[in-house]
């Protein structure tokens, strides 16, 4: 699967093919710290001032080659799709080489950070349920008026919260059948292959 990018992030890397090796591999290095750390126009200003630029194209060289690497490597794309899309940049055989060896060093790390930057939502713990029905009121004899009311347990960081639902039985069971289609959705070719992809 090829990474399709934009005319923005193709000049942005462009300035790349302006710059020797050793300075592509700073700009790597510089890419990974911004992935840990942030940005940090002191770097930009200083890196500038060396190659004789605008601190702005040091920033935007950086910000293009980082975005390169990391939806690389969120999609997890092979060695031959990665060179198939630096090929596609024009770039010189080694420079080519240079962020396939970049890419290859560093996916796993990258993908580490992702997964720590990614939003940590509650997760399913345990579910009680109780059924009331209503048979009459003073007003209303005879009448059946039944109520689900469901306790979810969820877990975040290692702590417990609990919320409380109270739906009627039809609602209950369409909600149920909604979630069969998901799931059944979630078993066909289409959805497979787009799972495969993320992870």
């Amino acid at each position: 699967m090829l990474l399709v990018l934009s005319e923005e992030h193709k000049e942005h890397l462009a300035f790349l093919t302006q710059v020797e090796s050793s300075v592509v591999s700073e700009f790597g290095r510089i890419a990974m710290g911004f992935l840990r750390k942030g940005t940090n126009p002191k770097i930009y200003e200083g890196a500038a001032r060396k190659l004789n630029v605008s601190s702005e194209t040091i920033q935007h060289g950086v910000e293009g080659l980082t975005y390169l690497l990391t939806e690389s490597s969120k999609l997890m794309i092979s060695e031959i799709d990665f060179q198939d899309t630096v090929l596609i940049l024009g770039f010189p055989e080694e420079l080519n080489a240079l962020l396939l060896q970049l890419y290859l060093d560093n996916r796993k790390e990258i993908r580490s950070v992702l997964s720590e930057l990614a939003p940590k939502l509650p997760s399913y713990h345990s579910l009680e349920w109780r059924l009331d029905v209503q048979l009459a009121s003073r007003s209303l004899r005879q009448q059946i008026k039944p109520v689900v009311t469901l306790k979810l347990h969820l877990e975040q960081n290692g702590s417990q919260t609990t919320k409380i639902l109270q739906t009627d039985p039809a609602t209950l069971l369409h909600l149920i059948q909604q979630l069969e289609q998901a799931l059944g959705e979630m078993k066909t070719n289409h959805c497979r292959r787009i799972v495969r992809n993320i992870k």
